[in-house]
């Protein structure tokens, strides 16, 4: 179940309150939240790399963060590439349907 609905049913907001929060949600659009995982994906890219940076020129004493933000780095840019792979299939899947 969606967290976000489950709040909304257990809070005690106003009507008021709780029909601007579902309108502001309804006005995001799929681009801008594509646009927003390409930049959090770049971001965890630029993190790493900046890591890996400080690493080899000794600034950095904890190699684990240097590996966590690695990790973290490849698990979006995986998930990125995932989530392109189901979008294609959905496009090819749809264009495959007769009319």
């Amino acid at each position: 179940m969606d967290i976000q609905r489950l709040n909304a049913v257990l809070s005690l907001e106003p009507t008021a309150v709780r029909e601007t929060r579902n309108e502001e949600r309804a006005e995001t659009s799929f681009g801008d939240v594509l646009a927003a995982a390409i930049r959090q994906v770049e971001q965890e890219q630029r993190n790493a790399n900046e890591m890996a940076l400080k690493l080899a020129a000794g600034e950095v004493e904890d190699i684990a963060q240097v590996m966590i933000a690695s990790e973290r780095a490849s698990l979006t840019l995986n998930l990125a590439i995932q989530v392109r792979n189901k979008v294609i299939e959905a496009y090819q899947e749809i264009m495959r349907t007769t009319v």
